[in-house]
């Protein structure tokens, strides 16, 4: 009878076991999909995120107010040539797009970083061919790694119950 007794506490203890691991690993594989708040890469994740979505819609709404800079100047001589309308009116246009791309980011960071890295390489052309604006577009291409590594990242962590 004693036997009998501690074999089936040892079974109940292995069951115990068994659940307690099970719940734990269940817990870790529900927080592995849903979280990784403190992943690194998920968190690089989520400033890119919301840094390429303020940032852009920020910029194209002052592109409407030139508080920031007086924006027109920021556009080469021979695109203000070539787009219908004065300066102003093409930053009016830039502001548009620069709005939208931010919130695309916001809801799709797998297109959007592509899109905003897109923008960024025709922000980058333009300014190269403006004297003196070279510092302004070494910035940029800064901008755009950052906006290709939000891409990258959100193949990886959008999608995620949490992402």
């Amino acid at each position: 009878m004693r036997f009998y007794r501690q074999e089936k506490l040892f079974i109940e203890g292995e069951r115990h076991v068994i659940r307690s691991c099970t719940r734990t690993l269940n817990r870790h594989t529900r927080h592995s999909a849903a979280g990784h708040h403190h992943d690194p890469g998920y968190q690089a994740f989520w400033i890119l995120r919301v840094g390429f979505t303020v940032a852009p819609v920020l910029f194209g709404l002052d592109k409407f107010a030139n508080l920031l800079v007086d924006w027109p100047g920021y556009l080469a001589p021979w695109i203000n040539d070539v787009v219908p309308g004065s300066a102003q009116d093409a930053m009016y246009a830039v502001g548009v797009i620069e709005i939208i791309a931010g919130l695309v980011v916001a809801v799709a960071p797998r297109f959007g970083g592509w899109l905003v890295a897109g923008w960024l390489a025709g922000i980058i052309i333009n300014l190269l061919t403006i004297p003196d604006y070279y510092d302004i577009a070494l910035r940029d291409f800064g901008l755009l790694l950052g906006a290709v590594a939000l891409a990258r990242l959100a193949q990886r962590y959008h999608g995620t119950a949490r992402g």
